[in-house]
């Protein structure tokens, strides 16, 4: 099933996707999809939904980000071979993490802010994990079970910003720069370990393109990591990392502009589309 986050008539509410429209779920007792995961109601919820009316067509709402009220969104750098290559970084022996904050969300359709103390906003396609179950130091082997679904996810980054220090925050952070949706894709619908296409495409030309299988750091090693020094909560994020082909390190780079339209693809989960616009 896929769940998703959305304003209607100027409400902002949750539901799931049927057909080519969506039902409202939203109510007193689950008013936000981060809530119904929190209380493991969302299959209850998504099957009952399945022969409801929708509300309005998917063109006919705003989409916000998947979670736009995250706990907290855990973003895991440096997680392809030929990303850490074109870096001219060294492989770490764990994950190289940092993290984004909700506002530095926007959601499927909406635009990218390109802020006026910059102009080198750079894509980076990735794969969210939206964790669906609380847990600290949990084992690889448990990993899976603690996923509520998976999205797509654009890791939009300042890269002068970024690189002011040997810190990435300030880069990842800015408002309205990390494109998150259209929806989750709960993780029944895909198997455990299921090899997973990336594809980035800016204006149309395909700039990245991977797939899981090249992770350096797989999905149940960055729960377990992540989970040893913080517990993860349902509703949290992670990000888990963007492939080669990058615009920064493109020669001559590749900044996105007002206008240009990016695309993030993930096999079996969706198409986030964003069009940047100068803030």
């Amino acid at each position: 099933m896929k769940f998703l986050s959305f304003v209607h008539n100027g409400k902002a509410s949750w539901g799931t996707v049927v057909g080519d429209g969506v039902v409202d779920l939203t109510s007193a007792e689950f008013p936000t999809l981060k809530s119904a995961i929190e209380a493991d109601a969302l299959q209850r919820l998504g099957q009952g939904a399945q022969q409801s009316k929708p509300v309005a067509s998917l063109d006919a709402i705003e989409y916000l980000p998947v979670i736009p009220d995250p706990g907290k969104i855990v973003c895991v750098g440096l997680n392809y071979d030929d990303h850490v290559k074109e870096t001219k970084r060294d492989k770490t022996e764990n994950p190289t993490m940092f993290l984004r904050v909700a506002e530095s969300q926007t959601g499927h359709k909406q635009p990218i802010l390109l802020p006026p103390e910059s102009h080198e906003l750079d894509y980076e396609g990735e794969i969210a994990i939206i964790i669906g179950k609380d847990g600290r130091r949990i084992a690889e082997a448990d990993a899976w079970d603690h996923i509520a679904g998976y999205a797509p996810y654009n890791d939009g980054s300042i890269r002068d910003w970024q690189r002011h220090t040997i810190q990435f925050t300030a880069g990842k952070n800015f408002n309205e720069t990390g494109g998150f949706g259209p929806w989750m894709v709960t993780r029944d619908e895909i198997a455990d370990g299921e090899t997973l296409s990336l594809e980035t495409r800016l204006n149309g030309q395909v700039m990245q393109k991977s797939s899981t299988d090249m992770m350096i750091f797989d999905i149940p090693r960055q729960i377990n990591y992540i989970s040893t020094f913080t517990t993860l909560k349902a509703g949290d994020v992670i990000v888990t990392g963007t492939p080669g082909g990058v615009g920064a390190k493109r020669n001559p780079p590749v900044w996105m502009k007002e206008g240009d339209v990016v695309e993030i693809e993930v096999g079996k989960v969706g198409t986030l589309v964003n069009t940047i616009k100068a803030e």
